[in-house]
């Protein structure tokens, strides 16, 4: 038996070793791309409830402002259910990428968003919308946790950071969409239909065609050689280095050398134990943080601008054009991603998300709120694609799905809240009070990550892992 192991670990090592000297070619280009879909759609929820929110007001099913802080009609508590749903997923089935493979988690997530969310468009009391949007994202969750676990295992060390940084130039594009279709549908009822509902639904069917585009993805080949299935490793790595042979027109160089990856069982106790147990801790806590300040800027504008006295309308317009930045910040980032080490990353945006947050919340010329909400979304860009990056490499290749699951799980349970507390700080202390809030946890989150977070840059799984 112990030569069994010996062997599959062997073969596994030989696999990663072949895909780290792979370039990113047209073919790692595409599966990148279609692999970044999925997120996309966490991406359209995360930021619907900013732009549907003053419909769902509107409506007469929500109110910004709640005497209670779980009030079913507040829109702090829609927001709530979108990450308590990420939790769920996050927490309670992170470890099925680990036990079926990543494939699996693909081929079945969009497809349980589209259904649901397209339930929810039609819900007409604040409680049936709460509770689908709950179990729509439930899958959402799943697929970002599947995310992170895949592309660490597909792309080589050197290109990580660039390849990560391109995947949030895809899922950010869906941003400023989901605000022009908010500003141009949410204070309308065409053919009859709440504005708001016409957005949910817009995004249910893009979800269902992005599912179709990706129904030829491969599974994992570091998972295949890892869980014994070696011919079916053998087969993708032949594929992809066939393509890639012929793309660029010359011989791939030989494999390197790695230490061998452990293989067996994925567990829970395994994430408590070293190297993961300090990771884990690290990113447990990191995740609780930053999703204050992601999150309590990028889902609350339009009603942080309302707060300032800015017309609804206008808002959303003003909402719409920093929305428009959420791209640019990652397509930015493909330029640095590599070359700086990612917790140093992860600490400078983070002392930039606060800064700039305080001082958009104390402006009143409309062109400065803008262009420190700008800025205030191009740290969070930056923050977001270096975050998904360094947690989906630190963890080992048998258990990354679970400890991915886990520690991003926090960051949906901190959302959920943080929108409840958000709602509290904006009527207690206004915009202020919220940017007082955000900036405390950007100071937590900084000297978490700068005192305990391990170094990555430019090193291969096994050897992190190691």
């Amino acid at each position: 038996m112990i030569g069994v192991r010996n062997t599959a670990a062997e073969t596994a090592s030989l696999v990663a070793a072949r895909l780290d000297r792979l370039p990113l070619s047209r073919t790692l280009w595409r599966l990148i791309f279609l692999i970044s879909l999925g997120g996309a759609f966490e991406f359209y929820d995360l930021f619907l409830s900013p732009y549907v929110a003053p419909g769902l007001v509107a409506s007469g099913m929500f109110a910004n402002t709640t005497d209670r802080l779980f009030a079913i009609n507040g829109v702090g508590f829609f927001v709530f259910s979108l990450f308590a749903g990420m939790f769920v997923g996050c927490i309670g089935f992170g470890s099925i990428a680990d036990r079926l493979g990543r494939r699996a988690i693909f081929v079945t997530a969009l497809l349980w968003y589209s259904v649901c969310t397209a339930i929810m468009a039609f819900q007409h009391t604040a409680a049936g919308v709460d509770a689908w949007r709950f179990i729509a994202n439930i899958g959402v969750g799943l697929e970002q946790v599947t995310i992170d676990t895949f592309l660490p295992e597909l792309v080589p060390p050197k290109e990580r950071g660039k390849a990560f940084a391109f995947c949030q130039v895809v899922q950010f594009a869906v941003v400023p969409v989901v605000a022009l279709l908010g500003w141009l549908l949410v204070p309308r009822h065409p053919l009859g239909l709440e504005g708001w509902r016409w957005v949910t639904l817009i995004g249910a069917v893009g979800a269902l065609f992005s599912w179709w585009m990706r129904r030829g993805l491969p599974e994992s080949p570091r998972w295949l050689a890892l869980h014994g299935r070696h011919a079916e490793a053998e087969r993708v790595m032949a594929a992809l280095e066939s393509r890639i042979e012929s793309e660029t027109g010359k011989a791939l160089p030989p494999p390197g050398r790695l230490a061998p990856a452990r293989g067996g069982k994925s567990r829970f106790a395994d994430i408590f134990r070293p190297p993961c147990r300090k990771r884990t801790l690290t990113m447990s806590v990191f995740n609780l943080m930053q999703t204050i300040g992601f999150y309590g800027f990028g889902a609350w504008v339009p009603t942080l601008l309302i707060a300032k006295g800015i017309h609804v309308t206008t808002s959303l317009e003003y909402a719409f054009i920093i929305a428009i930045a959420n791209p640019v910040g990652p397509l930015l980032g493909m330029w640095v991603a590599d070359r700086v080490e990612r917790k140093w990353q992860l600490a400078c945006s983070g002392v930039a998300i606060g800064g700039f947050m305080f001082l958009f919340a104390n402006q009143a010329s409309p062109v400065l709120v803008i262009v420190y909400g700008v800025m205030v979304t191009l740290s969070n860009n930056w923050m977001s694609f270096t975050l998904h990056n360094y947690q989906g490499e630190i963890f080992p290749t048998r258990v990354r799905g679970r400890a991915v699951g886990f520690v991003y799980g926090w960051s949906r349970a901190s959302a959920a809240f943080a929108g409840l507390l958000i709602g509290f700080f904006l009527r207690a202390g206004g915009a202020t009070g919220v940017a007082m809030f955000i900036g405390g946890a950007m100071l937590v989150m900084t000297a978490t990550i700068s005192l305990f977070g391990p170094r990555t840059r430019h090193l291969a799984l096994e050897e992190i892992a190691h």
